[in-house]
């Protein structure tokens, strides 16, 4: 799909015409345009090109503004220090480029649907546990690149490699079998749906009973570990009470995700069972090849630069003596199943960055059975730890684990006050579906503006803020426009390109026109950090023109008509980008 030409790669097009024709030899140099805040753009490709060519770098600059014609995009290039071109663009150019990218549905962001295949691994609970703050990074940062890969074009494949094996489960199973009754739903009638809460509260209870059974009677504790035995072996009464944990796990798992406003199928869910059938012929592959070998009666697969605090190479271990499976067989035979069968070119894992040694392993490992490629590969997305306000990992005041719900359940408790203060003519449902848009909102920026990699504070009191790097913030902008709108009466946004800006007007309108770049940009180096950023200063240059442009009460109709336009660009912008990043923008607050 073609797109809509972005400003700066026209004026990016005009200095290359203009550098082929003053200098031939220069072949096709890239003039290195970028912003500037001495000019609205920047060429510095000629410091470069004048090295190559032996040539003084001011002189060759001079040369290349002599050979560019005049033209309805260029207003102004100076020749500047070394040989920098500083560019003036005219504000036709702006804003005759914006009307293009206001006439677009997509508002310039290019679409290219051969970009390949994405398999995102995120949003990973465990089968029968809660889930906790540790839970949230890889769900919010996971749906976002979802979003953003969509709309770029690529076909994303969403798994959620779920924690639904191991030997656990033969506890809990054989506490089941003698307890029958301890996952049955307090019901007043046919039909009546279960509710998260008491999803969890059941498969609480059954696992801390289970568990102190477990560690006081030696006899329950051979009966589990025989059920565990069944369990792999597909017993059949074995594996229909280990799906009712995973169906009781699932209704719990939905409500925090709805909660959370993400979209979880049913169908994307394959946990770490879904590839049981696979791991004897994945161990059989590698052990065939070469590519693991029996070491102690494990099979192993070693590296030149893994070693341990001993010094000592530490393999990664497929298979262990004993003939058990270990997350390595597991991750291996995903890979397989994802590159052959989902045909992926991409797999992008949102895991935690203690997990990176781990991946390594298991993606060079892979590289050397053929499963990667040049053509198919793996990308850790890995991201950090959530903090509380002291700067140390997240607990409660007891030193336990934060549960996720209690999170997004405060934070929409706070945002609902913020929502009630502000308040006009919302009534109480108004205010509490706005209190769960801007809470929700809230958490998932917080996140998502902060890089991936990096830690982050769990503050509310700051996420909620009205001032300051916030969702909240964004909202409001948003919100204050549609107010605008709606009080524009007969006047409509339309584009005046013969109309002189205003220095706040112009800082506006060329960042708007960067919105196309900035989403691929974000797409292609897996960083939703970068669209945060870029939808807070968007919402910073507004809040600049609106203090400094009246919009209603502009000097004439043409010119109201061109601030509605650019008012009206930006709410738009601001919806498309807070949507990618999967966070609401109320219509009033």
């Amino acid at each position: 799909m073609a797109s809509v030409p972005s400003l700066a790669s026209t004026v990016q097009q005009r200095l290359a015409d203009g550098l082929s024709a003053a200098l031939p030899d220069a072949g096709s140099a890239d003039p290195l345009l970028r912003r500037s805040d001495r000019a609205d753009f920047q060429a510095n490709g000629i410091l470069a090109l004048a090295k190559r060519l032996k040539g003084n770098p001011r002189e060759l600059a001079t040369q290349v503004v002599a050979a560019i014609p005049e033209n309805d995009v260029l207003r102004e290039i100076e020749v500047s220090g070394p040989g920098f071109l500083n560019i003036t663009v005219t504000d036709e150019a702006i804003v005759r480029t914006l009307a293009a990218r206001a006439a677009d549905a997509r508002l310039g962001v290019p679409f290219n649907p051969s970009a390949g295949t994405t398999v995102i691994d995120y949003a990973q609970p465990n089968v029968a546990k809660e889930m906790h703050v540790g839970h949230l990074r890889s769900a919010v940062i996971g749906a976002a690149m979802v979003e953003i890969l969509e709309f770029t074009g690529e076909t994303v494949v969403r798994r959620h490699h779920i924690g639904d094996w191991g030997t656990q489960f033969g506890m809990l199973i054989q506490f089941l079998i003698e307890h029958p009754h301890e996952l049955d739903h307090k019901a007043d009638g046919e039909g009546v749906e279960v509710s998260g809460e008491e999803a969890m509260s059941n498969l609480n209870r059954l696992y801390k009973a289970s568990r102190a059974l477990f560690d006081s009677d030696e006899e329950f504790k051979a009966r589990a570990r025989a059920r565990v035995v069944d369990l792999q072996a597909g017993d059949e009464e074995t594996l229909a009470l280990w799906q009712r944990f995973v169906d009781e796990s699932k209704i719990y798992f939905y409500s925090v995700f709805d909660k959370l406003d993400m979209d979880i199928r049913d169908l994307d869910v394959v946990g770490e069972s879904g590839y049981n059938d696979m791991l004897q012929e994945t161990c059989r592959l590698l052990e065939e090849s070469g590519v693991a070998v029996r070491s102690e009666g494990a099979l192993c697969v070693f590296f030149d630069d893994v070693k341990g605090p001993d010094g000592n190479p530490t393999p990664l271990i497929v298979q262990k003596s004993d003939g058990g499976f270990g997350y390595a067989a597991t991750d291996l035979s995903a890979i397989r199943d994802r590159v052959g069968n989902l045909k992926a070119s991409t797999l992008l894992y949102v895991v935690d960055a203690r997990q990176s040694l781990h991946f390594k392993m298991v993606f060079e490992t892979a590289r050397r059975a053929g499963w990667l490629n040049d053509e198919v590969k793996a990308v850790q997305l890995a991201f950090g730890t959530v903090l509380g306000k002291d700067g140390k990992p997240f607990k409660t005041r007891e030193g336990e684990t934060v549960r996720l719900v209690d999170l997004l359940d405060e934070a929409i408790d706070r945002a609902s006050a913020v929502v009630r203060e502000k308040a006009q003519d919302l009534s109480e449902a108004e205010i509490a579906e706005r209190g769960a848009q801007v809470g929700i909102g809230a958490v998932k920026y917080a996140d998502l503006s902060t890089s991936a990699a990096r830690d982050y504070k769990f503050d509310l009191d700051q996420m909620v803020s009205l001032n300051g790097d916030t969702s909240v913030y964004l909202q409001y902008a948003y919100a204050r426009i549609q107010s605008i709108l709606r009080k524009a009466g007969d006047a409509k946004p339309a584009a005046h390109p013969e109309l002189a800006l205003a220095a706040s007007e112009r800082a506006l309108g060329l960042h708007l026109d960067s919105f196309g770049e900035l989403v691929q940009e974000t797409a292609a180096e897996y960083a939703p950090h970068k669209l945060a950023a870029y939808l807070y200063q968007l919402a910073s240059l507004y809040t600049t023109f609106y203090s400094e442009c009246p919009v209603l009460k502009a000097d004439t109709p043409e010119q109201v008509e061109n601030r509605l336009f650019l008012c009206d660009l930006t709410a738009r912008t601001l919806h498309q980008g807070m949507a990618l990043l999967g966070i609401r923008t109320p219509e009033r607050l």
